[in-house]
């Protein structure tokens, strides 16, 4: 299987229809911002609605499985996520 690199952008809308769809609203109803913490690791601040969430790395490896169904057409299952921080790039998902 070839590697798909998912650059910070894709990585936001996959983040972004995610919680529009949990929350029954639009995506554009949704902002997130990515963070990463040494100590913590990758996390996203997310508002909507005039709420504010964090949410931890499972959930946006969760996400991103979905979005690489449903906009790649792969197995979400059986590929491997890796979230990296590219210093050049922002953070970005590798599928393999």
């Amino acid at each position: 299987m070839t590697t798909v690199k998912l650059f910070e952008q894709e990585v936001i809308n996959a983040l972004c229809v995610y919680i529009s769809r949990k929350e029954s609203i639009s995506p554009e109803e949704v902002m997130v911002e990515l963070l990463f913490d040494d100590d913590t690791g990758f996390s996203v601040e997310a508002e909507f609605r005039q709420q504010r969430q964090f949410l931890k790395e499972p959930v946006m490896i969760q996400a991103l499985r979905k979005w690489v169904q449903f906009q790649h057409g792969l197995d979400p299952f059986s590929a491997g996520l890796q979230l990296e921080l590219d210093d050049q790039e922002g953070i970005v998902a590798y599928v393999k």
